[in-house]
């Protein structure tokens, strides 16, 4: 067996505490799989004095700078999240010339490029398979088992926090606050829920997927963002009414060009919408995440797992540092990033969907037609309308075709300003086959 690696982690809370456990307990495993032994060079924290279970208190440093240099380090695995001084420690450790493991997504939705620069630079490894859907193996595919193959689009749930609170609004006909108050007991969502809520969290991580399909750059800044706390109870009982649900999905799409070949741009973005109950993203429950990946050659492909949580998203590190560990061993570094597309990431107003509307109305005749004529003035095509209720309690919901989403929000607008519409009382994207 060759010589021992010697790892520096940087961050010891949930996650790390994890990682920590898991190279403990198996670590003859891990050397046999990687054909050296992995051994703990140090862990920086900012709270030394805090306890951890099963954590060496000797291996712990406040001088993450100097851990992340030392000679004898060959692996750093960083789960201290946030910008800085993340990427300033993980670019020192690629120049003093070694690889690095994180699951920082927001560092890499932000500024990946650098990072994917530092690699290539410095010819070290930059792995991040946990920084999107926790143990689910999703980036890995798209990095290297489909890197032959052209992807056209990926969808997918991406968040759990989001997709519990708007299951328990679904299922069991809570408010979002309720449901939200219930995620945050069970360690689904944060104390401040706002990165889960306002779709932040996934808006990152459909950048880094969207690089990821496209070879082409896409920051969290390029992502349209659409969180769930404007979904309300009309809007699940609307989707329900339509054999629907509402998920919070992050879409990417490679958005083709006249000719059918490389595309004109890609469309990245994240919002609540209605999807078929037939879809199979429709069945994710609770906490849970799932993706799909749509490819020229391979046709479409499910990916279904925990999405977070200390021991998913150490299991997707530990993945990560096996493959690392035996680059390092083996004096071959892994696969890095290119970018060499170069596709422009398009306007949400170009990006083809359809609406959900529900308007309340006054009980008159020539109603339809005058909000006919509203879609028509826009060129949206109506695909299904119907009537709810009568009278003073009358409404009308109306389902488009697809149409270009720039000409459907004028079309909303428009609606508001009909003197015959009392109220615009939901308005949701809808999404799947129609």
């Amino acid at each position: 067996m060759k010589p021992g690696l010697r790892v520096a982690l940087l961050g010891c809370g949930v996650v790390g505490t994890e990682v920590v456990r898991l190279l403990r307990e198996q670590a003859e495993d891990l050397a046999a799989r990687i054909g050296a032994p992995l051994e703990v060079a140090g862990i920086a924290v900012r709270r030394p004095d805090r306890p951890r279970e099963g954590v060496d208190p000797e291996l712990l440093t406040t001088d993450a700078h100097a851990l992340v240099t030392r000679d004898d380090v060959d692996i750093v695995v960083e789960v201290i999240g946030g910008i800085e001084p993340a990427r300033t420690l993980m670019l020192e450790a690629m120049k003093s010339g070694k690889s690095v493991i994180t699951a920082n997504k927001a560092l890499l939705a932000e500024d990946g490029a650098t990072l994917f620069a530092a690699a290539r630079e410095y010819g070290a490894d930059l792995y991040y398979e946990a920084s999107v859907a926790g143990a689910i193996p999703l980036l890995r595919p798209l990095r290297e088992s489909l890197v032959g193959d052209h992807v056209h689009r990926v969808l997918g749930i991406v968040n759990g926090t989001t997709n519990y609170v708007l299951d328990q609004m679904d299922t069991y006909g809570a408010g979002f606050n309720d449901a939200l108050e219930e995620a945050q007991s069970l360690g689904y969502a944060e104390a401040d829920p706002t990165a889960d809520v306002e779709g932040f969290d996934a808006a990152a991580k459909a950048a880094i997927l969207a690089q990821l399909a496209f070879h082409t750059p896409v920051t969290a800044a390029d992502v349209h963002r659409e969180g769930i706390t404007e979904v309300s109870a009309a809007d699940v009982a609307g989707a329900k009414g339509m054999d629907c649900v509402v998920k919070l999905l992050a879409i990417c799409e490679r958005v083709p060009s006249e000719d059918g070949r490389n595309g004109r741009g890609v469309s990245v973005r994240v919002y609540p919408a209605m999807i078929p109950r037939s879809h199979p993203l429709a069945s994710v429950r609770e906490a849970y995440n799932a993706v799909f990946v749509e490819a020229e050659s391979a046709g479409s492909l499910m990916f279904y797992g925990a999405g977070a949580g200390g021991a998913p998203t150490a299991s997707a590190i530990l993945g990560d540092l096996v493959a690392v560990a035996r680059n390092v061993a083996g004096g071959t570094p892994g696969p890095v990033e290119v970018t060499y597309a170069k596709l422009p990431v398009l306007p949400m107003g170009e990006t083809v969907t359809r609406y959900y509307i529900q308007l309340d109305v006054t009980d008159e005749a020539g109603v339809l037609a005058t909000v006919a004529e509203e879609f028509a003035r826009h060129g949206v095509s109506i695909q299904a309308v119907r009537q709810v209720g009568l009278g003073e309690e009358a409404q009308l919901v109306v389902v488009t075709h697809r149409a270009p989403d720039a000409a459907l929000s004028a079309t909303v607008e428009g609606l508001r300003g009909l003197d015959i519409v009392r109220e615009v009382a939901s308005v949701m994207r809808v999404e799947g086959e129609e």
